[in-house]
């Protein structure tokens, strides 16, 4: 066989095996993208009756997810949290005591929720699958941070995944990392752009005022020349 053609050969068969190569990393290694996450990722500050969604994979091919532990941050508490039903699933809430009473429109607040479990009445998570955990919280804290919900997630073989790692900024992002919502700050109205809108009214109102004023002499002089024309008819 001639060099050029066995080299032929060679090349067709490497690239013929390149997707056998990239199926098999790909079966290898099905955890590199999924994680368990939370939605929406950022929030304004202080905002109120808000729905939050924890989305958890599957990540495995030979177990069901069957367990979904949140916990809620202790720096940042949220207040009045409301746990939707999930069909197929049990749920538990454990609260702990604020040090500090949170004082809000309906009163002091002193228990908040620490955690919330998703147990699985059926099947659980599937292979290829995922779940959406919603929660309604009455309000966020109204100042700037993140929120950071640690989450333990454990298959029917018994393994438990710890999403748990906090992302550091500038840091290449960790292998098991921990749902982050991020509160934003209310952006603050443009005073410049404010000053420009209330003198444009204001020259608004004072050409209108103008208007009006021209209106009513030109109305009182028609008035006085009628009387005047009266006053000089014959009796």
């Amino acid at each position: 066989m001639a060099a050029g053609e066995r080299g032929g050969r060679l090349r067709r068969g490497a690239l013929l095996a390149l997707p056998v190569v990239a199926v098999a990393i790909a079966a290898g290694a099905p955890a590199a993208w999924a994680h368990v996450t939370v939605h929406p990722a950022t929030l304004p500050v202080g905002s109120s009756d808000v729905e939050i969604t924890f989305r958890v994979p599957n990540e495995r091919d030979n177990a069901n997810t069957v367990t979904v532990q949140v916990f809620f941050p202790t720096n940042l508490p949220l207040l009045t949290v409301d746990v939707l039903p999930v069909a197929g699933w049990r749920t538990t809430v454990d609260t702990r005591k604020l040090a500090t009473a949170v004082h809000t429109d309906d009163g002091p607040v002193d228990q908040v929720v620490s955690d919330v479990t998703w147990t699985a009445t059926a099947g659980g998570v599937g292979a290829g699958q995922y779940e959406d955990f919603p929660v309604e919280v009455g309000s966020v804290p109204d100042h700037a941070g993140a929120l950071v919900f640690k989450a333990l997630q454990t298959y029917s073989s018994g393994e438990i995944v710890r999403w748990i790692e906090v992302p550091a900024a500038g840091q290449p992002e960790p292998d098991s990392p921990a749902p982050v919502l991020t509160l934003t700050p209310v952006p603050v109205p443009d005073a410049s752009n404010a000053h420009t809108t209330s003198a444009a009214g204001g020259g608004s109102g004072t050409e209108a005022i103008a208007i009006a004023a021209l209106v009513l002499s030109a109305m009182s002089a028609a008035g006085v020349g009628l009387i005047l024309w009266r006053g000089r008819r014959p009796a």
